[in-house]
């Protein structure tokens, strides 16, 4: 086991993380095999073992260590101070079957933690109870968002926290917080560490979302001004992202519900207090969820409108073309025809007559419509969308929450 000091401890952040992943890995869910025995894991047998970090800290101290084995956790769940113990991947079945004798964890929890993605949920095994959470993170283009299960099992003076991928996570403010004595955090017990992740995992939703209502900003003004087909498919990635997002948030209110509804010895009254504010971010995150979602899909409409606007003022100036010449063409029809006695056909002053009557005639025909108003059309489309979309109710703006604790 390695020991080393805390202040000097920082999880890495990979640079290389890949920057496209199949929008089926936001709607996926763990099925379990027809007949299959319950609390089946589904790990690669040649799988590398998982890193495990374990912080240990009470209001005096705090201690980062690097676990080897499952094992070397064990002394530090018998003491009085508070024992993280964060695992950092999902590894191989060996590696859980150790974990799962030094915590005492049963089978279907077990199941539940390893073969992700399971649905968020609580469930209470009067001695430990077992958190399932989604968290998301924004991608490095702003584009789409890291989605991934963090499992949590907590104890009475400890909490385990599974993490499906090492590369990121959003607990860096709640490691600095134990690391630099910040706050309360240090003067609690495992129940506040438990909120204050849940907590991160609850306001990382929130730059996600703020960087979809720029997107959706950008891309009303492109409806309405210069819609193609890249709007549209644009259009329908965001929905589905966003349909993403609430497939996420949802269930994870109802178990925050849950863990403020029903009673446990592992969570004190003022925990609850302070997962009651975790309540309400989410239910905030799931306000503009469907706010966007009903932008996403109003901007459908949108498109098609403009699509058949664009399109019916094309019509018209091809309409308006059209009637300017039908009676140029009659007329140059007429004067085509090479009959004999056509008086005009030896006139001197036939051809430029003829070029006079034609001139007048679109002379006249575009006059008419100037009168009406159709050229004023063509000629303010753009400025009278511009003002429309101006005019139009803003989209609300996402500002980050952020509190001191």
């Amino acid at each position: 086991m390695v020991e080393r000091n805390f202040a000097s401890a920082t999880l890495s952040i990979n640079p290389d993380i890949e920057e496209e992943e199949e929008e089926e890995d936001y709607f996926d869910y763990n099925y379990d095999e027809p007949g299959s025995l319950p609390g089946t894991i589904d790990l690669p047998s040649d799988a590398p073992p998982p890193d495990i970090v374990l912080i240990d800290y009470n209001e005096a101290s705090a201690t980062r260590l690097k676990i080897n084995t499952p094992e070397e956790c064990a002394p530090y769940l018998d003491t009085h101070s508070v024992s993280w113990v964060d695992v950092l991947g999902l590894g191989n079945e060996e590696t859980w079957i150790k974990l799962s004798k030094v915590f005492n964890l049963h089978a279907l929890v077990l199941e539940d933690v390893v073969n992700v993605p399971e649905r968020p949920k609580v469930d209470d095994f009067d001695s430990q109870i077992v958190i399932i959470a989604w968290m998301v993170m924004l991608k490095d283009n702003s584009h789409g968002f890291y989605i991934e299960q963090v499992s949590f099992v907590l104890g009475e003076d400890y909490l385990l926290t599974v993490q499906e991928e090492p590369e990121r996570d959003c607990f860096a403010k709640v490691r600095d917080r134990i690391r630099y004595n910040k706050g309360i955090i240090r003067q609690r017990k495992a129940d506040y560490l438990a909120y204050a992740l849940l907590d991160a995992i609850i306001d990382g939703y929130f730059p996600v979302l703020e960087a979809y209502g720029e997107r959706i900003e950008e891309l009303e003004d492109e409806v309405v001004s210069n819609p193609s087909r890249q709007t549209l498919q644009e259009i329908y990635k965001i929905r589905r992202e966003l349909l993403a997002l609430r497939r996420a948030i949802w269930p994870q209110r109802d178990a925050l519900n849950t863990l403020i509804r029903d009673g446990s010895n592992l969570i004190s009254p003022e925990v609850r207090i302070y997962l009651r504010d975790c309540y309400d971010h989410a239910v905030q995150v799931i306000d503009i969820v469907e706010t966007y979602r009903e932008l996403s899909s109003g901007m459908m409409d949108v498109y098609l409108s403009s699509i058949s606007n664009k399109m019916n003022e094309i019509m018209k100036l091809l309409t308006v073309i059209s009637t300017i010449f039908i009676p140029l063409t009659f007329i140059a029809g007429v004067y085509g025809m090479n009959f004999e006695n056509m008086p005009e056909l030896k006139s001197n002053v036939g051809y430029p007559a003829v070029w006079a009557v034609m001139i007048g005639v679109a002379g006249g025909l575009v006059y008419f419509f100037w009168k009406k108003g159709w050229f004023e059309n063509f000629s303010t489309i753009k400025d009278d969308s511009e003002t429309e979309f101006n005019n139009s109710v803003p989209i609300p703006k996402m500002q980050q929450v952020v509190r001191n604790r």
